[in-house]
């Protein structure tokens, strides 16, 4: 099912209040509210700017976020990474660059002359000279190459992270966030059957005022201690006590017979023969 269309059931669904009283007089389409359905993390699903689906309702709306959390709507939970990618720390204390020694700089030099001759070349070569558009192509892609080299050095490292999670419990909510000069009316229903839920706001009133809720990692910092029993926690991976290299059920004839694969004869024979013969045939 298409994202779009599920999109366009879900408001057609909206606009429908029951059986007995038809068309709702207010729907989700309508300027002055604001919908979103989000699952039981927080995530949207639906909205109505397509721009928004897929991320975090806190990144979208702080306000809202911070409202639900302080409701018990949902829960925060601390999540760890144990096989993360961090930046190494820098180790100057000041501002100016640490000193360069004369065979570090002797290199860095080199290095740039180097650079320099092969562009020299690829601008004056014959065929550069030839077909000036490639030369300057290659030159492009030679600048963009060298200059997209350099990448930064990432270490393991663990992390921790926040996840937001629906309690269950709580199947409906509404309320009103105080966003100094106006207030934020909202409500939050469970979708049944389901894992969602329909948030329905007022957008006229700005929350700006609140900071928005991020998911960011943050590396865990450890001291000499921790960090040496933690390696020595660390288990060694080893091989299993026994080999099993055969099952009673398996048939080895099924099986490919690459083992058995030895060179051919002719085929070595033929570019040899055709080494020696092919001289002679151009005469």
């Amino acid at each position: 099912m298409r994202m779009e269309f599920l999109r366009r059931t879900f408001w057609a669904a909206t606009r429908q209040c029951g059986a007995a009283e038809g068309p709702c007089p207010e729907s989700c389409q309508d300027s002055d509210l604001d919908c979103f359905v989000i699952d039981n993390n927080g995530f949207i699903l639906i909205s109505e700017r397509p721009q928004e689906m897929g991320r975090f309702l806190g990144e979208v709306d702080g306000a809202l976020m911070t409202q639900l959390l302080s409701m018990g709507v949902f829960s925060r939970v601390t999540m760890y990474d144990y096989q993360a990618m961090c930046k190494p720390p820098t180790h100057h204390h000041s501002a100016s660059q640490p000193l360069v020694s004369p065979i570090s700089a002797l290199l860095t030099a080199t290095r740039w002359l180097v650079n320099e001759l092969l562009l020299l070349l690829l601008e004056w070569s014959a065929w550069g000279s030839w077909r000036g558009d490639s030369g300057a192509e290659a030159k492009a892609v030679f600048h963009h190459s060298h200059k997209h080299k350099k990448q930064d050095v990432l270490q393991p490292c663990d992390t921790t992270y926040p996840v937001f999670v629906h309690e269950t419990a709580i199947r409906g909510a509404n309320g009103v966030v105080e966003c100094g000069s106006c207030q934020k009316t909202f409500m939050m229903q469970q979708i049944p059957s389901s894992n969602l839920l329909l948030l329905v706001t007022d957008p006229a009133c700005d929350c700006s005022v609140f900071p928005p809720v991020l998911q960011e990692a943050t590396e865990v910092k450890y001291n000499a201690t921790v960090k040496c029993d933690k390696m020595r926690s660390r288990k060694l991976r080893r091989r299993p006590d026994a080999c099993h290299a055969f099952h009673p059920e398996e048939n080895a004839q099924d099986c490919g017979g690459t083992s058995d694969t030895s060179a051919s004869l002719p085929l070595f024979l033929l570019p040899l023969g055709a080494w020696v013969l092919l001289p002679q045939l151009l005469r």
